[in-house]
């Protein structure tokens, strides 16, 4: 859709001078997020209050126009494309509010907020703000909101929704409700704060979010275990987790991970390995030095080749970073990566690492798997050349079988990541016809014009993953 000049006027009257953006290199910059897909907006309007967004919905919801808010658009699953076009809001730039309460360890924040931000505003106070995505030095808070972001403490600290308390939110109506509050236990009606959590932006508009703080651990240890067979590093992992040890971290990277890693700056991994194991644990100092003992004679009776305890913060640092550069370094081998993140039942990592196994070698395709396989979180990575049809085929076939394999085991399409575009067309694979319909009733409910973040999530008749356009 093309706006009008006389809406774009009536925005002039809602948004202050040069926070409205028409040109077409603004646009197009906008059309992109971490994933694949271009969808241009019609207008860009960076948002710096809820006055304003409010103003915003209200003469979008009467008119009709799609809105889509947009924070880094670090997402992986195509969350803030303008599918539809109309209107994009920006809250990049809406980050002035950020305040620690230590007394009730709490912290309360704009939209605009980066996520590494509000950790490091915590650990001034002792405290810690424990969901830690990949994308957390440039993310934003209200992003990870709206997808309900993970990342490696998951494992023992839980994901976003685990930490908010407390919403603002703008409706598609433009009205402006509150949900929960500062107290950590509310069963006061439904919980509206968990359902707008993971919603990807289709049901409100976060303005402000009250979240829960922990204690900061007192003590960390980082280990590196290495084995020469990958499904062995899958086997460990459930192994160390049913022995009532519970880390902080469990982060595996596969062979593929660890060559790319070094090819691209070095940092003396193993590179014959098939698989290692990162490992954090936190907490009393003794506690943690028991525990790392502890998976070392484990990890040992289950075939691993070493293990390695980082003795010095920066060894540790080093280990971590080797496990931060995966993604780039894979990014650098072929101009297409795509980034999955079936998640799978703990007890089925072993079984999904061998079928992942299987598939890199049925679709000969470049298959890197690494990530948060503490909680079953693999993150399959597909390293390919999107102007390529036939390579491109067999990949979309892989995808496929990851998916199916990942249902197969009991697990989900997405565990961090989100539906967004990417996904919704596998939806049916997950959810029957019933659950599908209770989800689009709500949303229904909530946005009856179809204006706020539309073509997400829900599939549309006869529709396929589209990798390229």
């Amino acid at each position: 859709m093309v706006l009008k000049t006389e809406i774009v006027q009536q925005l002039r009257r809602i948004i202050k001078p040069g926070r409205i953006l028409t040109k077409e290199a603004d646009l197009v910059s906008y059309g992109y997020d971490a994933s694949f897909g271009f969808y241009k907006p019609d207008v860009v309007l960076q948002v710096k209050n809820e006055n304003e967004v409010s103003a915003v919905m209200k003469l979008a919801n009467q008119l009709r126009i799609p809105v889509t808010p947009r924070g880094q658009a670090s997402s992986l699953s195509g969350g803030p494309l303008p599918v539809k076009g109309g209107m994009v809001l920006d809250f990049s730039q809406w980050s002035k509010t950020l305040k620690i309460d230590s007394e009730d360890l709490v912290a309360v924040v704009s939209p605009g907020v980066i996520t590494a931000d509000l950790d490091d505003a915590a650990a001034r106070y002792g405290l810690m703000y424990p969901p830690d995505p990949g994308s957390s030095h440039f993310s934003t808070i209200g992003g990870n909101l709206a997808e309900n972001s993970g990342g490696p403490r998951c494992l023992k600290y839980g994901v976003t929704k685990d930490y908010v308390i407390g919403l603002k939110v703008v409706t598609p109506q433009g009205e402006v409700i509150r949900t929960g509050g500062r107290t950590v236990k509310n069963v006061t009606g439904y919980d509206l704060t968990k359902l707008i959590v993971g919603s990807e932006g289709t049901l409100g508009i976060i303005t402000e979010a009250t979240l829960r703080l922990l204690p900061r651990p007192l003590s960390t240890q980082t280990m590196m275990l290495t084995f020469d067979h990958f499904v062995d590093s899958g086997k460990t992992v459930t192994r160390i987790l049913t022995s009532g040890i519970l880390p902080a971290k469990v982060e595996m990277m596969d062979q593929a991970s660890i060559r790319a890693v070094e090819a691209y700056q070095p940092q003396n991994l193993p590179v014959d390995a098939e698989a290692i194991l990162l490992i954090e644990l936190d907490g009393h100092p003794a506690a943690v030095a028991d525990e790392a003992e502890r998976i070392r004679s484990l990890a040992k009776n289950m075939a691993a080749r070493s293990v390695k305890i980082a003795h010095s913060s920066e060894e540790a640092r080093k280990l971590w970073k080797a496990r931060k550069l995966v993604s780039p370094a894979i990014a650098s081998k072929k101009p297409t990566k795509i980034s999955e993140d079936a998640t799978v039942p703990r007890s089925k990592i072993a079984e999904f690492c061998h079928r992942l196994q299987e598939i890199r070698n049925t679709y000969k395709i470049d298959l890197v798997v690494f990530g948060h396989v503490g909680d079953g979180n693999l993150h399959p990575n597909i390293i390919c050349d999107k102007r390529n049809r036939e390579e491109m085929k067999r990949v979309q076939k892989a995808i496929e079988e990851i998916f199916h394999a990942a249902i197969d085991l009991g697990g989900t399409l997405s565990g961090e990541h989100g539906i967004g575009t990417m996904k919704r067309a596998y939806m049916p694979w997950e959810l029957s016809p019933v659950e599908l319909d209770m989800m689009k009733r709500i949303k229904l409910a909530w946005d009856p014009n179809n204006i706020l973040n539309p073509s997400k999530i829900f599939p549309a008749p006869g529709q396929k993953l589209v990798l390229s356009q």
